[in-house]
């Protein structure tokens, strides 16, 4: 498939950090984990920085699912549950994303998400930034049905380890291998923030979120209630938030350092392999993991 082709110097100026408010479609396995309720919290609570138009459902298949299609069925339920206690109302905002990852390289999974995050990107000429938190089936299947959204968006996905390292294996992207293949290949605006060595310092205790997030909002309880059940003995014991690297890099891109690199090859044995004749991409190197919780932990003292 032919995909529209940016000049590197194109790419360039689309892949520098944004300075102003910007609009966004965060698309999350929310059922899956507890660090995508943070992460939905931190983006609706930033609405300085950020107007989100949109929220996906994405597959996910663990122990918490019984199959992608479950999975995307509780993170769309997750979804619902979270705006109710931010006190937000649905009114459109939410959408059921892919039942199943992709087949194959050409074969997208049609979805409402899908749909609407095609309509979204091609209804303004001002920049849309696509928030990946989980496998990244629904917005790979909106670039194979419409091509033409290359040159409307910015993907932004936390996805995959740092490109030096021996294996990129990580859940998000394992799950749907077609489709994390074609967001290094297809020539996107894309933004990705490794986990291991990057995301991975986005680590919280429960005395932390008890001292500063518990008993000041609805979604603040919610959300430390949620961690606290995650695991019988807290002791010495933290728990990955890993997702708000995604959203703290729109809200304050100095938190989330960044370099521009050609984009490498994710092969089929699930390692990079390196080219310097491919396309730009921005990878992020290293976090200010204290700036991004105290912004986090203040807005969720503030909410409603």
């Amino acid at each position: 498939m032919a995909f529209p082709k940016l000049t590197d110097a194109e790419m360039i100026e689309r892949l520098q950090p944004p300075t102003g408010k910007v609009r966004i479609v965060l698309d999350t396995d929310t059922y899956n984990e507890v660090d995508d309720q943070f992460a939905v919290a931190h983006a609706l609570l930033s609405p300085d920085q950020m107007s989100v138009e949109a929220l996906y459902a994405a597959p996910f298949y663990n122990g918490r699912s019984d199959g992608p299609a479950d999975g995307m069925e509780r993170s769309y339920d997750e979804i619902l549950r979270l705006l109710d206690r931010l006190n937000v109302a649905d009114d459109g905002l939410v959408f059921r994303g892919s039942a199943g990852y992709l087949e194959a390289a050409d074969k997208p999974q049609e979805s409402d998400a899908v749909r609407d995050l095609i309509d979204k990107a091609m209804s303004s000429d001002e920049l849309l930034y696509v928030v990946a938190i989980g496998a990244i089936t629904n917005v790979a299947s909106a670039i194979l049905l419409a091509p033409e959204i290359i040159n409307k968006i910015v993907v932004v996905w936390l996805g995959g380890h740092e490109h030096h390292c021996p294996s990129a294996r990580e859940f998000n992207l394992k799950q749907d291998m077609f489709a994390s293949q074609l967001m290094f290949n297809c020539g996107v605006p894309f933004v990705q923030i490794p986990c291991r060595s990057v995301a991975s310092h986005l680590l919280t205790t429960l005395t932390e979120l008890e001292a500063h997030v518990e008993g000041k909002s609805a979604v603040g309880d919610f959300l430390t209630e949620t961690v606290r059940g995650y695991h019988k003995d807290h002791f010495a014991w933290a728990k990955e938030i890993w997702d708000i690297s995604a959203t703290a890099y729109l809200i304050h891109s100095d938190w989330v350092s960044t370099r521009v690199v050609h984009s490498p090859i994710l092969t089929d044995q699930c390692t990079f392999s390196h080219d310097s004749g491919r396309h730009f991409m921005r990878t992020a190197v290293h976090l200010n993991r204290n700036a991004i919780f105290a912004d986090l932990f203040r807005k969720l003292e503030n909410a409603p």
